[in-house]
Parts: C-alpha cells; sequence; structure tokens
C-alpha cells in the first residue's frame, strides 16, 4: 500500500517518517511543489519520493490530508475518487479565520473536506495527537496502557484500514462513530492532545 501525503508539515512528515518506517512506499506533496521537499525526501530515504499534489493523490492507496483547514478546497477531487482519505484537520479560527458553518455547529471540519470530496472515503484521525508525541509515543500491540487515538467515518471498510494503518505505527484505535462524531475530539474537547489509553478514550468521548 503506497500512502499519499498531502501536506508535508510537522504531522504529515511523521506520519510519512513512521510509514517509512514500516516498510510502506510514501509520495509527499505540498502546496510549493516537488522541489521543496527534496531534504525531506533525501532524509527518509528510497522508499520516499516527491510529487505534485494531484499526482501524490493519484498515486496512491492511501491519502493523508494534513493542511490547514482554510485551504481545504485546494485537495483535489478527481483523482481521490474511491479512494480513503485520512483528514488530520483542526479549525483554529485565528490561523484559518471564521467559517460560520463551524461556528454554529451546522457541520464538522472534517465534513466540510468530505462534502468537497464527495467521491472519497473520509476518515477523521490523527487530530488529536502532538507531532512529537506521534514520533516518539507508539508502542507494540498489547502493550500496558498503550496510547489509543480516536477515528470517525462513515464507511466502515475505510475505518478499518486506517485502524490497522494507525495500530501497525504504534497505538490503539477507538471508533468514534460517524464522521459527524469527529466534533467529540476536536480542540476543546476533552480527548484532545492527552495521553490516554483505550479505556480512558472511550469515556472521554463520552464525557
Amino acid at each position: 500500500m503506497r500512502i499519499g501525503c498531502i501536506g508535508a508539515g510537522r504531522i504529515g512528515g511523521t506520519i510519512a517518517r513512521l510509514a517509512v518506517e514500516h516498510g510502506y512506499e510514501v509520495v509527499l506533496s505540498n502546496s510549493r511543489g516537488p522541489d521543496t521537499l527534496r531534504e525531506l525526501v533525501a532524509e527518509l530515504g528510497a522508499r520516499a519520493s516527491a510529487a505534485t499534489v494531484a499526482d501524490a493523490a493519484a498515486m496512491s492507496d492511501l491519502v493523508v490530508v494534513t493542511i490547514p483547514l482554510k485551504n481545504y478546497a485546494s485537495v483535489p477531487a478527481a483523482p481521490l475518487v474511491g479512494k480513503i482519505v485520512i483528514d488530520t484537520n483542526n479549525y483554529y479560527p485565528d490561523r484559518d479565520g471564521r467559517i460560520a458553518a463551524l461556528d454554529d455547529g451546522s457541520t464538522t471540519s472534517s465534513e466540510l473536506l468530505a462534502a468537497h470530496l464527495p467521491d472519497a472515503k473520509v476518515v477523521k484521525a490523527f487530530n488529536t495527537i502532538y507531532f512529537e508525541d506521534l514520533a516518539t509515543q507508539g508502542e507494540p500491540p498489547g502493550s500496558p496502557h498503550r496510547r489509543a487515538l480516536p477515528i470517525a467515518g462513515d464507511d466502515a471498510d475505510a475505518k478499518r484500514v486506517v485502524g490497522a494503518f494507525i495500530d501497525e505505527l504504534g497505538f490503539d484505535v477507538v471508533d468514534a462513530g460517524p464522521l459527524v462524531a469527529g466534533r467529540r475530539f476536536e480542540p476543546g474537547t476533552p480527548p484532545y492532545n492527552v495521553r490516554l489509553d483505550g479505556a480512558e478514550l472511550r469515556a472521554a468521548l463520552e464525557s
């Protein structure tokens, strides 16, 4: 399975690094073009390459969208038809500007991306963990009090694929429900940016 990253900043770069360490091929992309990713590709080694955003989406089996939410409409829809898309985004008004539909609760940040990508299978994940913790806190399955990460999505098969990927990277997974349930682990909620094991995370999602 090839992992495509749309966005190669702190979270995107960390996911790419972990994926390469676990034997995946990774295609990195950003808004500035593949030439700006040469150093990161060289650091990651032979399993990593860089491409345009559209090509990274087209070439990959699982695509991670990890760009500021305000830029979600720049993600190309056509190459993502039928594909699983991991959305790591959070809504930060100071960075993204005010988005009325998020302020009034009529939708969620991941649902905005899903509406923009109507033929993709969007799963919200990796938005509750700081990139340095993502890089260092992964543990083998069965480790006591292994950190758990929440996911949400409307496609059960897509969630299974994403859950297996997260587990391989070193974290337990708690399925919070459909994509709209992503609001239960957005900034300001009890599960956000807190180290919790599976039982603790389930309790936090319910609180």
